[in-house]
This record gives structure tokens, C-alpha cells and sequence, in this order.
């Protein structure tokens, strides 16, 4: 009987940790969105030279990939906290592991949760935004269009 309430115990105290591990890749993510959004808007503002513009895509692309990656981990969180539900009060196994890897095969590649419809829409619109942005530069305001 103690030892199901220390499992109980132990239970809690997992799933509130791996909770917490999970609002905070989210909370990153929020930011990561914010930061890419303030530095390609900073990046199309400089306007010392026409080609300038194309370096809007470079915090594009890299916050992309973070943004990518945050979710990725998130994703395998996830996966520990359904185990840690599943699993924990039939076994002690990985008590207190917080290493996610181990289901780094049951999530989806990172090139897919790239272009999945969370990141690819948010990210994808502001290239195309961009993209925009650069056809007007080059031919409507030249007036070759």
C-alpha cells in the first residue's frame, strides 16, 4: 500500500514537472514568434539599399527553424508526459528522466513540423509578405510592371 502512494506521489510530482517543461517550450515559441515578426520588420525598414530587403529572410528562416525546433521538443514532451500517465503506476522505470529523446521516433520529422499549418501559415505568410513587399520594390515602383 506505501508503495502505490509513493508512486502516486511520484506521479504528481512528474507530471507537474514535464507540465511545467511544456508551458515553458510554449512560452518560448510565443517569443520566438514575436522576436522573428520585430527583426524582419527592422530588416525591411533599413533602407539603404534596394538588396537590403533580402535580408528580411534571414531571421525569417533562422526563427523558423527555431521556432521549429521548440515545437519539435514540445512535441516529445508531450510524448513523456503520456508515458509518465500511461506507465507510472505500474513501474518505477525512468523515474524522473526528463530525457524526451527517447521518443524522438514517434514525432513527426522536423522538416515536416516546419511547414505543419501552425508554423507554416505564420511563417509562410510573412515570407510571402515579403516576397510581396520585394516584387513592388523591383518592378511596380521602377515602373517596369
Amino acid at each position: 500500500m506505501e508503495d502505490k502512494k509513493s508512486l502516486n506521489e511520484y506521479l504528481l510530482a512528474e507530471v507537474t514537472i514535464i507540465q511545467d517543461i511544456i508551458k515553458r517550450m510554449a512560452f518560448n515559441s510565443f517569443m520566438i514568434k514575436g522576436w522573428a515578426i520585430t527583426l524582419v520588420v527592422v530588416a525591411l525598414l533599413l533602407k539603404g539599399n534596394i538588396y537590403q530587403v533580402w535580408i528580411a529572410f534571414i531571421p525569417l528562416l533562422v526563427f523558423w527553424f527555431l521556432d521549429t525546433y521548440f515545437l519539435w521538443q514540445e512535441r516529445m514532451y508531450r510524448k513523456l508526459y503520456d508515458w509518465v500517465v500511461e506507465n507510472r503506476l505500474k513501474t518505477d522505470e525512468y523515474l524522473f528522466s526528463m530525457n524526451a529523446y527517447r521518443f524522438k521516433k514517434q514525432v513527426h520529422k522536423k522538416l515536416r513540423i516546419m511547414f505543419s499549418v501552425t508554423l507554416g501559415w505564420f511563417y509562410g505568410s510573412i515570407g510571402i509578405l515579403i516576397a510581396i513587399y520585394l516584387f513592388y520594390l523591383f518592378y511596380v515602383s521602377k515602373g517596369v510592371c
